[in-house]
């Protein structure tokens, strides 16, 4: 029984201190909820990508090498695009939200579960999280099958718990209208700056310099 105790005080212990951050992200997601854009959308996404996280750091457990830090880096390059790309389609008129509606509703349930707006939020959610595979690493790796099984477990309500959060802020009537009303602004940078932060906190430049020489 205390094992099962320490593996669920690890898994919460670890959570927390490696995805708080997303609360912020996800936050910014919920607060751009609209008919192109589903709540249904955005926790697909962050269980997605937090599930692409796992298994990257599940080489740990069965006592595998993972990709050097360097490479890992790369994917910040993915919130940077998305960035980009949301800055220069920032204006969207009305009438494409009407088209979309119309056009969603036609979709297969395959197609409106893995579209653009899932895969982006799983990719930043990936993206925010490679830090996190050098942590879950040494986790895993001195876990037994059974604590890896509660750890695992603890950690995907978690996600449901940061998602429930983030969209309960976008409630508050002050944080709603800020989010609202600047979200769509300041978003770009945001993922701009997280993706660069990624990028350099990785050291991906070694790759650059090593592939001039």
């Amino acid at each position: 029984m205390s094992g099962v105790i320490t593996a669920i005080s690890t898994g919460a212990a670890a959570f927390s201190a490696t995805n708080i951050d997303d609360l912020v992200i996800l936050t910014l997601f919920f607060s751009q909820v609209n008919v192109k854009f589903r709540r249904w959308q955005i926790i697909i996404g962050q269980y997605v990508g937090f599930t692409a996280l796992i298994l990257a750091s599940l080489p740990g457990f069965f006592g595998g090498l993972i990709l050097p830090r360097p490479w890992i880096g790369l994917f910040g390059l993915v919130p940077i695009i998305i960035g980009i790309k949301s800055l220069l389609t920032s204006e969207i008129e009305e009438s494409d939200d009407v088209d979309t509606e119309t056009d969603v509703s036609h979709q297969s349930l395959l197609a409106k579960f893995f579209n653009l707006q899932t895969y982006s939020v799983a990719a930043i959610t990936f993206a925010n999280g490679t830090d996190n595979i050098s942590i879950y690493v040494p986790i895993f790796a001195s876990s037994s099958w059974q604590s890896l099984l509660v750890i695992l477990g603890v950690f995907f309500l978690l996600v449901g718990v940061l998602c429930y959060v983030a969209n309960r802020l976008t409630h508050n009537q002050a944080i709603a209208h800020i989010f609202t009303k600047y979200g769509n602004r300041f978003m770009p940078y945001i993922l701009m700056g997280l993706g660069a932060f990624i990028f350099l906190d990785s050291n991906s430049f070694s790759l650059i310099i090593l592939g001039n020489k």
